[in-house]
């Protein structure tokens, strides 16, 4: 009987099967948030018939932040963003929100790989506090 797939490999599936230019940003941006915290654990969390290969997560201490495909985006959400400061003003969705708050790239959007990191820091400290 074959092994069930690890997370990340169907993590890897999902960016493999994405079209166009949004499964080399979620790539991009996956290997981001792992470069940020080598203790990061992914996970794929709610499934359902209209999304059978889920959300990607990245857990420590809790879920830090999810990685979510639409037709025109690529939208990170961290679950304790409105707990984090960002100087560099990554953060550009689901600004209203008094827990989460989201980044959404767009094709061609530059990536700020080190801000990103940083909130990614700061998300797992914040996950730590409780």
């Amino acid at each position: 009987m074959a092994e069930e797939p690890t997370a990340s490999q169907e993590i890897d599936a999902k960016i493999e099967a994405l079209g166009g230019w949004r499964g080399p940003m979620l790539g991009k941006l996956r290997a981001l948030v792992l470069a940020a915290d080598p203790e990061i654990a992914e996970d794929v969390k709610w499934r359902k018939p209209s999304n059978p290969s889920g959300v990607p997560t990245w857990s420590k201490d809790g879920i830090l932040i999810t990685g979510e495909t639409y037709k025109d985006k690529v939208k990170l959400t961290f679950a304790k963003g409105a707990q984090l400061d960002d100087p560099k003003g990554l953060f550009n969705a689901s600004l209203d929100g008094g827990t989460r708050r989201a980044i959404d790239f767009f094709e061609d959007d530059p990536v700020d790989a080190e801000g990103l990191k940083a909130l990614v820091r700061a998300a797992v400290k914040a996950n730590a506090k409780g």
